[in-house]
């Protein structure tokens, strides 16, 4: 299977291969990339294909309008999940890698090399970033430079505070420095910024709270009146019966409402996916600067938008419903 696979990966065309190789390179995933290509280009035909027969037969509409959907969709989900796991990744080595520079240096103040003052800080509670140094200790333990090693390590996570200790790292072994002094105090330095970081998170909590708030619960319910609104319009203009004589003398014309409550409530439903989408991309931007890290908020902002919005058009319809006629 993994040479069918590996054929199937060349049908992908190269720029989004390449796009897709940058984020897997990050990741601690074992698969050879063509063979994980592969699969996951079958998945997205396949699944496409499913849905395809059955949604177009349930709602009677063409075969390959769901199976380009689906199968888009799906490639998109797992790009999508090979970026979280990327990121997760790189937040988790970020997480401990203060007190991994700390415990170094206390190592190299101990009177240890900086390559047995590297293998020893690794520790289990470090997660991932254990995994790094451990992959490092084997480079340097086969003669491998620890200078070179700890930029592939550096490589291997997508990480800018990462990149900036290694580099640090090894311009104190280059230059002859105190190594344990520069540790220290970058470990120092990222602690700062971890709290600048916390409190920014913090001061736009109020503004995240209302983004949620107005695009999952405040619209449903503006929308689920508007709808109740056009339904009394059309039942109005309807039962409105002005004589043929009479239309010239009225200065405004009054005509019949044409829209469909089908057409009305499949643009309601399509601006609630939207807008949570949106509204779910713009949290991402203002909690961590990236777009799609909003994008764990959609699935949530929709499973409330859309209750709220059939519920409190049920409620309307069953309070005012009765004062009108349909």
């Amino acid at each position: 299977m993994a040479k069918i696979y590996r054929i199937i990966s060349r049908l992908v065309p190269s720029f989004l291969s390449k796009k897709l190789k940058s984020f897997y390179e990050y990741s601690n995933i074992k698969i050879e990339y063509e063979s994980f290509l592969g699969f996951v280009t079958v998945m997205s035909i396949l699944i496409g294909v499913a849905g395809g027969f059955l949604l177009g037969a349930y709602f009677r509409q063409s075969f390959w309008i769901f199976f380009f959907s689906l199968s888009i969709l799906t490639g998109v989900s797992i790009y999508l999940w090979l970026t979280f796991l990327v990121d997760k990744k790189a937040s988790l080595i970020e997480d401990a890698l203060p007190d991994a520079l700390q415990l170094m240096a206390s190592n190299l103040r101990a009177g240890m090399t900086p390559d047995k003052a590297l293998l020893l800080s690794s520790r289990p509670e470090f997660g991932p970033l254990k995994t790094e140094i451990d992959i490092v200790g084997r480079k340097v333990a086969l003669g491998k430079g620890i200078g070179s090693s700890l930029m592939e390590m550096a490589r291997r996570v997508k990480s800018k505070r990462l990149l900036r200790a290694v580099e640090l790292i090894n311009s104190g072994l280059n230059s002859g420095g105190s190594l344990a002094v520069l540790l220290e105090a970058t470990a120092n330095h990222l602690r700062e910024q971890f709290l600048v970081d916390k409190k920014i998170k913090a001061s736009i909590t109020m503004y995240s709270i209302f983004i949620f708030s107005a695009s999952s619960m405040i619209a449903p319910i503006l929308l689920a009146l508007s709808s109740f609104l056009v339904e009394i319009l059309k039942s109005t203009f309807s039962s409105v019966n002005i004589p043929s004589n009479s239309v010239s003398s009225i200065p405004i014309q009054a005509a019949q409402i044409t829209i469909s409550n089908e057409f009305l409530m499949f643009i309601i439903l399509a601006f609630l996916i939207i807008n949570c989408l949106m509204a779910s991309m713009l949290l991402g931007l203002i909690g961590k600067g990236k777009k799609r890290d909003g994008v764990k908020y959609f699935i949530p902002m929709i499973l409330l938008a859309l209750p709220i919005f059939f519920i409190v058009r049920a409620v309307i319809s069953g309070v005012l419903g009765g004062l009108f006629t349909f």
